[in-house]
């Protein structure tokens, strides 16, 4: 079970997205987040936009015109080991 369930549904985009990112935002490395959307375009944009800020997509399925995605957050820059400049 996902740690946090977003809504999406009769949302047109890129409101899915900016739901998620919040989301994403308020989770720990390695917990999950559901969206449900009922956005068509969805299934492209969210895979690309899991792929570029490094989460990882855990699933992706349509049921009856909802768009379902899992996402694992993945690891931010300071749990990386990564420092900023000047630090």
């Amino acid at each position: 079970m996902a740690n946090v369930i977003v809504d999406a549904k009769g949302l047109a985009c890129p409101m899915p997205i900016v739901k998620a990112k919040k989301a994403m935002d308020s989770l720990e490395s390695g917990q999950t987040m559901e969206l449900l959307t009922t956005d068509k375009g969805s299934m492209n944009d969210f895979r690309a936009w899991v792929k570029m800020t490094k989460h990882e997509l855990i699933e992706a399925k349509e049921q009856n015109g909802v768009f379902i995605f899992i996402v694992k957050k993945g690891r931010t820059t300071d749990e990386r080991g990564i420092r900023e400049s000047g630090k």
